[in-house]
């Protein structure tokens, strides 16, 4: 026998072993179809353009935009606050975001927390903010909205459950000068410090969520 031919009888033999052992070439592929979104989910991306660089900074995290799965047209798609408020395809949603990493966080408990009544009410919530302007100001009134505030309002009013932890404008790093600069842009000399706030990174980090993909 050839040397060649010795050597296609001992892959071939080597991948009859490997199959044998339960090992397969498309098993990580199987593993990441594997995995389905749900309604609830909450997603997180890094966005640097814009104002999206001087919150990295400021948070500490790479995330600086965070979004909700809801059922839209009998299908999943993504609410989020950006300008307007709206409600785009999950496949558009990732492409948005810096080499289109993304994150699934899920509730803790989400079977017996977010009855199909409590997640009705996310979508009726949701839906009625749409087309609202983007708070540029990081207020806490409900007449504009930002993308990690929604998130944290259609949580706690509409399934009773805060996800993340509310902090001032002052507890972040303000002192960097990309932060400084979009401080000033947007606040001049009245830059509201004791401000109530909920930062995509606090969301994040909350205990009462899981993370169930990322890529």
């Amino acid at each position: 026998m050839s040397l060649k031919n010795v050597f296609r009888v001992t892959l071939v033999l080597m991948l009859i072993s490997l199959i044998g052992l339960g090992f397969s070439p498309t098993i990580k592929a199987k593993k990441i179809a594997s995995f389905q979104m749900e309604e609830g989910d909450i997603l997180f991306q890094g966005m640097s353009a814009g104002q999206g660089l001087a919150i990295q900074i400021a948070t500490g995290s790479p995330y600086s935009h965070c979004a909700i799965v809801v059922k839209h047209e009998d299908e999943l798609q993504v609410l989020e606050a950006v300008q307007p408020v709206r409600i785009i395809p999950l496949d558009r949603w990732i492409k948005q975001g810096d080499g289109g990493k993304y994150v699934v966080k899920r509730l803790k408990g989400k079977d017996s927390l977010l009855t199909e009544d409590k997640l009705a009410a996310v979508r009726k919530m949701g839906t009625s903010w749409l087309n609202i302007n983007y708070d540029l100001y990081f207020g806490w009134g409900d007449d504009r909205l930002y993308c990690s505030e929604l998130v944290w309002k259609l949580y706690d009013r509409a399934v009773g459950v805060e996800v993340g932890k509310l902090q001032q404008l002052k507890e972040f790093n303000l002192d960097h000068p990309i932060v400084q600069a979009k401080i000033e842009e947007r606040y001049g000399e009245n830059v509201p410090y004791e401000e109530e706030v909920i930062s995509p990174s606090s969301i994040f980090d909350s205990e009462k969520l899981e993370t169930v993909y990322s890529n």
